[in-house]
């Protein structure tokens, strides 16, 4: 997160580096990380995977 989003920007508040990281985290981040709770995939590969019954 450093390197692609804290040394390339400079923030004014506080308040606007806060709301940085949580979009960094919440919407980006997490959707392009592998998890290995399903199997490392990314959460969007996971819910376009077909499930087997």
């Amino acid at each position: 997160m450093q390197v692609v989003l804290l040394d390339r920007h400079r923030w004014r508040t506080r308040v606007e580096l806060a709301n940085a990281v949580f979009e960094y985290l919440k919407i980006w981040h997490n959707r392009q990380r592998r998890h290995s709770s399903i199997g490392m995939l990314t959460p969007i590969e996971f819910e376009n995977t077909p499930t087997v019954v």
